[in-house]
């Protein structure tokens, strides 16, 4: 299993599947680069490498006290890139890993990069403030904190159901999904998934998405109840310069792993790559 090493000496894990172009994903709070499994295997086999990582924190990579904030989070998707010398690379980023792509490119240049994909991600900024009122009260976080504190188990387990829409009606989500994403949360220590919430909370990236350069694909759901498309979506697309903007009607946050709306996801990714 390959390992890059952080400016601080963290081990991060990373997956490196198949030969040809690189695609790097990043991925949601609080999952690991498992929760990538299916795009890696549809990019690969299409005649990409497929790369994807565990943030610090969880999952293979080493789980650090400090550290758990978006400059890190970039710096450590760098590490990987450069570990394993990758160029050219289309970055995808989900959720919080939309805004590690987002702050990588912002903190380190677009150098080795090709193409982004920000999916159902946390850009701009997910926290309502006066100049964001779209945004969400500080109290919605401060309940993901707690939740995380006092009994991280069963809070993920009732948080994949809106992950996933799985509260919706008519949701044909399993319990399978919902399962995988409570082992994924597990995996990641406590600390890094509640310093987590800050950074994915609380970090304005506006100007980091300002000095995107290269063309980017931003796909959300309009029934994200996550990361509300109103916050997220809709303004980033205001602020990316080549943006091909796409609305999914009726898609959950998790959309990538819902299979209804993962099909269409895996084939305009593929499309993008490829385009």
């Amino acid at each position: 299993m390959p390992f890059a090493t952080a400016k601080d000496g963290t081990p991060i894990y990373y997956k490196d599947w198949g030969a040809g172009q690189p695609v790097v994903f990043s991925h949601g709070w609080p999952l690991t680069a498992d929760a990538w499994d299916p795009q890696l295997k549809v990019m690969a086999d299409n005649g990409f490498r497929a790369v994807a990582h565990d943030r610090r924190g969880g999952g293979r990579s080493g789980q650090t006290w400090e550290g758990n904030d978006l400059d890190t989070y970039a710096d450590d998707l760098a590490a990987v890139i450069e570990d394993a010398d990758l160029r050219d690379v289309i970055l995808v980023g989900h959720s919080t890993g939309g805004g590690e792509v987002t702050r990588y490119i912002g903190r380190h240049g677009s150098g080795r990069v090709a193409k982004a994909v920000l999916l159902g991600a946390i850009p701009p900024l997910m926290l309502k403030t006066e100049a964001n009122p779209e945004g969400l009260p500080i109290d919605v976080f401060d309940e993901i904190r707690d939740g995380v504190e006092k009994d991280r188990s069963q809070f993920y387990k009732d948080l994949s159901a809106a992950f996933y829409g799985a509260n919706r009606d008519g949701s044909t989500v399993t319990q399978g999904t919902r399962d995988e994403f409570w082992l994924w949360g597990m995996t990641v220590g406590i600390k890094g998934a509640y310093d987590c919430v800050k950074a994915f909370s609380e970090t304005d990236l506006t100007e980091d998405l300002e000095r995107f350069d290269v063309p980017t694909l931003i796909v959300h759901g309009d029934d994200d109840q996550i990361v509300p498309i109103v916050a997220a979506g809709d303004k980033s697309s205001q602020l990316v310069k080549d943006v091909t903007y796409k609305v999914y009607r009726g898609a959950p946050h998790g959309l990538a792993m819902v299979p209804e709306f993962a099909e269409r996801f895996n084939a305009d990714l593929l499309e993008f790559a490829r385009g």
